[in-house]
C-alpha cells in the first residue's frame, strides 16, 4: 500500500501514511476543509450554493 499524499511505501505507526508529515499534512487539508464529505440535507446543499453564489459576486 502507499502513502496518499507522497505515494512512498507505508509505515505501520502512521498507517495509511509513511510519515508524521503526511499525516499532519492530510489533517491540514481537512482543517482547511479541503476534503468534503457529500451531503443529501436540502438546507445544507441550499446554504452552500448561495455561498457559492456570493463568492462569484466577490469582485476579484
Amino acid at each position: 500500500m502507499s502513502c496518499p499524499i507522497c505515494g512512498k511505501a507505508t509505515v505501520a505507526r502512521y498507517r495509511p501514511f509513511c510519515s508524521r508529515r503526511c499525516a499532519d499534512i492530510d489533517l491540514g487539508k481537512w482543517f482547511a476543509e479541503g476534503y468534503r464529505v457529500p451531503s443529501d440535507d436540502p438546507d445544507e446543499i441550499a446554504e452552500a450554493v448561495e455561498a457559492a453564489e456570493n463568492e462569484a459576486q466577490k469582485p476579484h
